[in-house]
């Protein structure tokens, strides 16, 4: 999510650190450094003036505290303006006493509209409220069909209806509604290529018919500063409530991100960030402007956390670990946690001081996906005590893993490393203070399941990586070759 323009913008900034004083000339240097970033991931010209207007009155002048290094105000003040061009403070989606609550999805085709209308349903799902999706998008050939399916897949029912009128499907779908007690309902209408008169006229008579709560509007966020053109075009003829930008985990610019806002004040709501039902997360500027100057997002990965780990099942695994009683069993339970939370890309983006390169994102899928290959392919006996795992056993775990045998005796001293890391966390010393916390963390971050997130390789050192300068291996002597010659 936005590389391209986090590569660009901390080589901008790179050019600040170390000053005392922020004088005009640098600021200005800098400055055209940030507005070449943000113009080529094609954010709106007015944006781009606006935001800079607003940094460069904050910088020029600045005093840095000797107790503060001089990079991170200037980080600190690029972020605050980011914030405020983003939106300042998160916005929720409307909560209304009436029942049934209606939202509707609008947009253009191709912008991933009926498939945010599913996210969006599954999102009040998850909050426990009954709802129903409404298929009003009758233009679209399969739109129908796709909504349908999608609603299966999710276990949220479909009106659909007979009619070939939108108007008419969405006025039987709310009578329907409210006969069966339901709490919320999703309309997914009709999209066109471009913005036109038939298309503003048919949400317009939509929006009279079903008086709806929220009013959202779908935009692609790979469509850069377009999105600005297309939000302008539904604000005119339509009360939009705010926006919902989707496929924004495949955008590496954040032009429309930056741009939509600023420029038609609409409140970007919510952010479309896979391909999954859950992949929809409400949008919190201050978080976002962190992702985009590459200073991660640890709240949101936390709360990714707790979404996909039992409390329960996450504190028994805890004991389990103080108490040296961790298994094969939970450590690809682990793994399994970590892929309902992300890719990991996404999870490495929102760690601070962690923005890995592609190549190290395929290295550590790679690795993860060779442990857990090589997991199951253990026998139950083996996976709950792998001290019984003999020359012969490697062998056919190797075998079944489509891996090494190398591969198998790695993971297994691997994983024996990390019990051994809480272990020594569960000892304790005098008082009952463990006395080598300090080395078992340092441990457990260099060779743990957390090593094996933050560095390809195994354990954090890759296969190939070369010998550190200095420890360049000695040729061997006369006298040790002709000892190797003997033998």
């Amino acid at each position: 999510m936005f590389e391209s323009l986090t590569a660009r913008l901390e080589s901008a900034l790179g050019q600040v650190r170390g000053k005392v004083r922020l004088s005009s000339r640098l600021v200005d240097e800098t400055l055209g450094e940030v507005r070449l970033a943000l113009l080529e991931a094609d954010v709106n010209v007015e944006v781009v003036n606006r935001l800079l207007g607003r940094i460069k009155k904050k910088s020029v002048g600045t005093e840095v505290q000797k107790s503060i290094v001089p990079g991170h105000k200037v980080i600190k003040i690029v972020h605050d303006c980011l914030v405020e061009t983003l939106g300042t403070e998160t916005v929720p989606l409307v909560v209304s006493a009436k029942k049934p609550q209606v939202t509707l999805v609008v947009g253009l085709q191709g912008s991933g509209k009926t498939t945010s209308a599913a996210k969006l349903a599954y999102h009040h799902q998850s909050s426990d409220r009954k709802v129903m999706l409404v298929a009003a998008d009758l233009v679209r050939p399969g739109a129908v069909e796709q909504l349908m399916e999608l609603g299966e897949g999710i276990g949220i029912p479909v009106f659909a209806g007979r009619d070939r009128n939108p108007v008419a499907v969405v006025r039987k779908a709310l009578q329907q509604a409210g006969r069966t007690d339901v709490d919320s309902v999703v309309v997914d209408t009709a999209g066109r290529t471009q913005i036109d008169r038939a298309l503003m006229t048919e949400l317009g008579t939509i929006a009279r018919v079903s008086d709806p709560d929220e009013v959202l509007l779908v935009l692609d966020a790979m469509t850069g500063q377009q999105a600005v053109a297309v939000a302008q075009g539904f604000q005119e003829n339509i009360n939009l409530t705010g926006v919902l930008l989707s496929k924004l985990d495949s955008d590496a610019r954040g032009g429309a991100a930056i741009s939509v806002r600023e420029a038609t004040g609409a409140p970007i709501k919510l952010v479309g960030t896979g391909e999954r039902p859950g992949d929809l997360e409400v949008f919190h500027p201050d978080r976002m402007a962190s992702r985009i100057l590459g200073m991660g997002d640890i709240i949101t990965f936390f709360e990714k956390a707790e979404q996909a780990m039992d409390a329960k099942r996450a504190e028994e695994m805890a004991d389990r670990l103080i108490r040296n009683q961790f298994t094969f069993e939970d450590y690809i339970e682990q793994i399994k946690g970590m892929r309902k939370m992300g890719s990991s890309g996404e999870l490495l983006g929102m760690i601070p001081g962690l923005r890995p390169a592609p190549a190290d994102i395929q290295a550590v899928d790679q690795e993860i996906r060779r442990s857990e290959a090589i997991i199951c392919s253990m026998t139950p006996s083996e996976r709950t005590n792998p001290r019984i795992i003999n020359g012969s056993r490697r062998q056919r775990i190797a075998k079944g893993s489509g891996t090494s045998v190398q591969d198998v005796a790695f993971l297994v001293k691997h994983f024996g490393r990390l019990r051994s890391v809480f272990q020594s966390l569960s000892t304790g010393g005098p008082g009952g203070a463990p006395p080598r916390l300090p080395k078992a963390l340092t441990a457990l971050s260099q060779g743990g399941l957390l090593g094996t997130l933050t560095a390809p390789g195994k354990g954090g050192q890759s296969r190939n990586r070369p010998r550190p300068a200095g420890n360049a291996k000695k040729p061997r002597t006369a006298k040790k070759r002709q000892k190797k010659k003997k033998r």
